[in-house]
């Protein structure tokens, strides 16, 4: 762990503030931020206390966590405003339900006509105990985006308004997925926080992931 690169990490998720405004801000040389970030030298307690207000994080945070989970296949991290959109959804629970859902979605799209279908997905979080820890199974939902006027039989259609989302994307998601995809959701939970944005889990689909070159992930905010 390194109190210098996570001062770095959060200044640089912090619309990429530059150490010149950051020692604005805290009433210091540029110099001194650079002393910190390259661990030359630690703030007093005072300037710490500043640091974390600044980024909305913790002394545990600063000093005692590996905070930067990132990449080389991350990128274009930002917030977007995601419009308004139907949709219909379909659930498996399997040891290996990404690939039926997503699958059935797609279907569900020939059947109706739809050129080049937008699919997103996302976890599905209710099952139980013996699910998960006996039969090592989780849950997964696919949804279609409808264009207008299509309406597949057999489907609950669903709508949700426009949304803000925090984004970002991975190059190369499957590569080494159990560490590149959870380590992108960590990423934007700290771009949330450092830039005050709450996470939004009742009014609309609460994250969300896209395919097509790489992957996009949503995380719904305010």
């Amino acid at each position: 762990m390194s109190f210098g690169k996570n001062l770095q990490y959060l200044r640089q998720l912090s619309a990429n503030m530059t150490q010149e405004m950051l020692a604005e801000k805290l009433n210091v040389s540029r110099q001194t931020i650079s002393k910190w970030e390259m661990d030359a030298a630690n703030p007093e307690m005072e300037k710490a206390l500043e640091i974390c207000k600044i980024f909305n994080c913790s002394l545990d945070n600063l000093f005692r966590e590996e905070m930067d989970k990132r990449s080389e296949a991350y990128s274009d991290l930002r917030t977007e405003e995601v419009e308004g959109f139907r949709y219909v959804e379909y659930t498996v629970i399997s040891r290996e339900p990404e690939t039926d859902a997503i699958g059935r979605m797609y279907k569900c799209a020939e059947e109706n006509g739809i050129a080049n279908p937008k699919v997103i997905g996302w976890d599905f979080p209710r099952l139980s105990q013996e699910q998960v820890n006996v039969f090592s199974m989780h849950g997964y939902t696919a949804a279609l985006i409808l264009p207008k006027n299509v309406i597949p039989e057999g489907y609950e259609i669903k709508e949700q308004s426009a949304h803000q989302y925090a984004v970002i994307h991975i190059a190369r998601p499957f590569d080494n997925p159990f560490s590149t995809i959870p380590g992108a959701y960590h990423t934007l939970g700290d771009y949330m926080r450092t830039n005050g944005l709450v996470y939004v889990e009742n009014e609309v689909i609460p994250c969300f992931e896209t395919g097509g070159e790489g992957m996009d992930i949503y995380m719904a905010c305010r």
